[in-house]
């Protein structure tokens, strides 16, 4: 079988993920840091070098582009597409000094790690990868995580402009290209982007397996626990002291422990997840991350958290205990479910592969998700991503491949629809 993309994509997915670029929710910069721009850059030199139109990088770091529709001059114009990922990885593991390697031809053993020995991803604890027996699979060396969340849209992305661009007999209406920052922190997606990007209708390539079209997404909020003790030398302290860690201790094991939490939820369950914990004895922070599909939930999760921090206060109306919840990002089911134009395109141009379609919720967000809500619908694609986050993420190059031949086939169906 030819596989034309699959070069391409590999010495892409090679080169952007061996460049760091974490951001920092603790940082209140545009991008959050600035070694972002080394991937920004980057893109916006690779735009320009391919032919794209109208190449530029934000003020707020996004790069965009455009590539020009083909349409005949008999034609109607047709939509106006976006296609978006981010160039950020998360900060939840250490993502510096990435080494990608490619196991060729995957014998459909367990892989090892080189820095890591003991690591090792087996098909028998991710049945996903047993699916992938012969295919070249891309690991980081086992220190970091590898960074296709989300490089590999980015990759994904990249070849098929460069294909249309190489390609002008192709037909599609104009395309519009979004490379966004700070994804993973939620702050992507800025006031300025959707009128920016100049999209009917968008698509973000930051799914995971074979097939994904997604149009639901969690609903999210973010809680901020502020805690102020009475600080007081220790030696001194009797009758005086409040001491604000032991107040956090008891919050935390007032969330729920048995339900409710990450590691015991799946499907549509929401949750309650402590992402961090600081301070000292005088005053400490707690931040929650709070999900749930539906607002109704996702509204009982942020009393339940008031409410416990309401009685612990109650125990020591001494110290100053303050619950502060923002919204983040919102289902991008409750828009896309009355016009699902976009998502029935994506599922049209996938069964042209002889690929069925499958949408699950996304236990998560994407720029998706809150470019949806600003009024630009953009429905989820798959790029084969897989174990994201962590030391045992890995991609299927032809995972990669057969999500530009959708890009490619989509562009296409719009051309025509």
């Amino acid at each position: 079988m030819e596989r034309p993309f699959d070069p391409e994509l590999e010495s892409r997915l090679l080169r952007y993920a061996a460049i760091d670029s974490q951001s920092d929710a603790a940082s209140a910069s545009a991008p959050s840091t600035p070694i972002q721009f080394d991937m920004l850059h980057l893109l916006e030199r690779e735009l320009r070098e391919i032919g794209a139109s109208d190449v530029r990088l934000t003020d707020y770091g996004v790069v965009l582009a455009t590539l020009p529709a083909t349409m005949p001059a008999t034609a109607a114009a047709g939509p106006v597409i976006g296609l978006v990922a981010h160039v950020d990885t998360t900060p939840q593991f250490n993502a510096t000094g990435v080494k990608p390697r490619v196991i060729r031809g995957y014998n459909g053993g367990a892989i090892t790690f080189p820095d890591a020995p003991d690591l090792v991803l087996t098909p028998e604890e991710f049945p996903y990868l047993a699916e992938k027996q012969g295919h070249d699979i891309i690991t980081a060396s086992g220190l970091t995580l590898l960074g296709a969340d989300d490089k590999a849209g980015v990759a994904i992305i990249m070849t098929a402009a460069r294909h249309l661009l190489a390609n002008p007999a192709i037909p599609h209406p104009e395309i519009r290209i979004a490379f966004t920052p700070d994804e993973e922190i939620g702050r992507g997606v800025g006031p300025a982007l959707p009128k920016d990007l100049g999209a009917d209708f968008a698509y973000t390539f930051d799914g995971a397996g074979l097939g994904e079209i997604e149009y639901e997404s969690f609903s999210a909020d973010g809680a901020e626990i502020r805690i102020t003790g009475v600080s007081i030398h220790p030696g001194q302290a009797k009758g005086k002291l409040v001491n604000a860690i032991h107040l956090a201790a008891k919050i935390i094991a007032m969330l729920p422990q048995a339900s409710m939490v990450p590691e015991l939820t799946e499907g549509r369950e929401g949750f309650i997840h402590a992402t961090d914990m600081d301070g000292g004895s005088s005053e400490m922070v707690i931040k929650l991350i709070l999900r749930d599909f539906e607002l109704d939930g996702l509204a009982a999760k942020g009393a339940l958290v008031r409410a416990i921090c309401d009685a612990v206060q109650a125990t020591e109306p001494r110290a100053t205990i303050s619950c502060e919840i923002r919204p983040q990002y919102r289902n991008m089911r409750y828009w896309l479910e009355k016009d699902m134009t976009p998502v029935e395109l994506a599922r049209a141009a996938l069964r042209k592969q002889g690929i069925e379609p499958v949408s699950v919720p996304i236990r998560g967000g994407t720029d998706g998700s809150r470019l949806t809500e600003m009024g630009v619908p953009t429905p989820n694609l798959f790029t084969g991503m897989q174990n994201i986050h962590g030391p045992l993420e890995w991609v299927s190059v032809q995972d990669m491949a057969a999500a530009v031949r959708l890009c490619l086939d989509l562009v296409q169906e719009a051309a025509t629809a």
